[in-house]
């Protein structure tokens, strides 16, 4: 009689196959922890599916490109299909190992489902704020985000990340232009900076830095009116960049009229002639008749200041005389334009140089300053003229004990008389003033000489007040 096998000698009892449920097995093995694998008793390919699942979900973390994902989504099928196949050969139905596989599964599914809907609910603010340009809205929700929302949605996070970048470089980019408000050259050069790299680097936040930028544009006219032409000034240089950065031309001719005269006024009351005028001058350049009332102001400024800066200048160079010398204007004549036209009739006058003859002129021909003269008249030194008479003398300490013949001549006075209102010479004379000669006693000195030679061989004759007048009067008073 034949025995059956398990009973015959020499041969082992095969065990019982494990009960397999591929279902079960699939289940577990979408939970990504190798749960499937654990139930076939195949810890090699459980501890592997940790290792890979590991490896993924620090490249979700970190790198939080769309390749991840889709490699993550792979794994997770292919998990699920290695798994149904290898229980399917002796596959069962085992109610125990459903239920482990679900209670594994499905907490980490929905784990999942949850957190990408979040980053999702996150993103949708942070997408709304960004179309908006508000920066404080994008910032708190992407504050709510975390390492779970980052490994379940990488990319979505990655983009709400890159807005918040954005937003901080922005914000920086706010406090450069506002220091920049106060005319400062290099913050308004590192702030546009700023903003044209992110439009560059982060696409998609042009609304954000529209945003920025109006802010910086909402800030002119400043309120010191200078400060502001200098941000106008760099503004009308600064190359066109093609982009929405251009918009802020527009400012210039919104803010600069009234900046340019306003800063026109203040240099003036500060003594900075030269720039205010330059000021008055920059607003009539551009804007001449665009508004009735600055023109006119911007007229009289520029006006005011060009006077009072040739005044100044005329000043300068009437200063400075000593003696008989001559002033520097008598070399460099300078206009004031605010002074008299030379006309007929006695013109108000300034005179430098030899004056040893025009103390006794008319009081109302003399001005008492620039701001009031119409002429200035430059007298050189007095040289002898026509003679007129020659008559002896005798020096009573004379040693050489015979008459001296002294001749005495007229006095020619070089004038040169310039119209202060032009600075023009309208007058290159040398008139003769003639005078008594011949007086019964003379008087002379012989300065750096121990002994009396006698007189001097020419003297000038003695002039009276209305010989010096008429002199002059046909340049003072023409």
């Amino acid at each position: 009689m034949d025995l059956a096998p398990e009973y015959r000698p020499g041969f082992l009892a095969e065990p019982e196959p494990a009960p397999r449920d591929p279902l079960a097995v699939a289940i577990g093995n979408a939970s990504l922890l190798g749960v499937g694998y654990l139930l076939l008793k195949r810890r090699g390919l459980a501890v592997l599916t940790w290792l890979i699942t590991l490896t993924l979900v620090i490249m979700l973390a970190s790198v939080r490109e769309v390749w991840v994902e889709i490699t993550a989504l792979v794994w997770w099928l292919l998990s699920i299909v290695h798994g149904w196949s290898l229980a399917t050969k002796h596959g069962s139905r085992v109610g125990w190992q459903r239920r482990v596989a679900l209670l594994v599964t499905v907490p980490v599914l929905l784990a999942a489902g949850l957190l990408r809907f979040g980053a999702a609910t996150i993103e949708d603010t942070v997408t709304e704020a960004r179309e908006s340009g508000d920066c404080a809205p994008a910032l708190a929700a992407i504050d709510r985000l975390w390492l779970g929302h980052r490994i379940a949605d990488g990319p979505l996070t990655l983009r709400g990340e890159r807005t918040a970048e954005a937003c901080h470089r922005l914000s920086n980019a706010a406090g450069l232009l506002a220091t920049g408000l106060s005319g400062e050259p290099v913050a308004l050069q590192a702030g546009f900076e700023s903003l044209s790299a992110v439009l560059k680097d982060l696409p998609g936040h042009e609304k954000m830095v529209g945003k920025t930028l109006d802010g910086f544009l909402a800030g002119l006219p400043a309120k010191n009116p200078c400060e502001s032409a200098k941000v106008t000034d760099w503004l009308r240089a600064r190359p066109f960049s093609n982009n929405d950065l251009d918009r802020s031309v527009e400012a210039i001719g919104r803010t600069e009229p009234v900046t340019l005269v306003g800063c026109g006024d203040q240099l003036v009351a500060a003594g900075s002639l030269e720039p205010a005028r330059a000021r008055y001058q920059q607003y009539l350049d551009h804007y001449r008749g665009r508004d009735r009332d600055l023109t006119a102001k911007a007229e009289e400024g520029a006006r005011k200041a060009t006077l009072a800066i040739e005044l100044a200048n005329v000043r300068d160079l009437l200063a400075g005389a000593y003696g008989t010398s001559e002033p520097s204007y008598c070399k460099k004549p300078a206009q004031y334009s605010g002074a008299p036209s030379y006309a007929k009739g006695p013109n108000r006058t300034l005179m430098y140089g030899d004056t040893a003859y025009t103390g006794n002129l008319p009081a109302e021909w003399r001005a008492s300053g620039p701001e009031d003269a119409a002429l200035i008249v430059c007298v050189g030194k007095a040289e002898y003229g026509t003679p007129v008479r020659t008559c002896p003398y005798t020096s009573q300490g004379s040693i050489r004990g015979f008459p001296t013949n002294v001749t005495f001549k007229k006095i020619v006075i070089p004038i040169r008389a310039y119209e202060l209102r032009t600075g023009k010479l309208v007058a290159d004379t040398r008139p003769e003033i003639g005078g008594t000669s011949c007086p019964q006693t003379i008087h002379y000195s012989r300065y750096g000489l121990s002994v009396d030679i006698g007189p001097p061989s020419e003297m000038y004759v003695t002039p009276a007040d209305a010989d010096i007048r008429a002199a002059f009067a046909a340049v003072v008073s023409p």
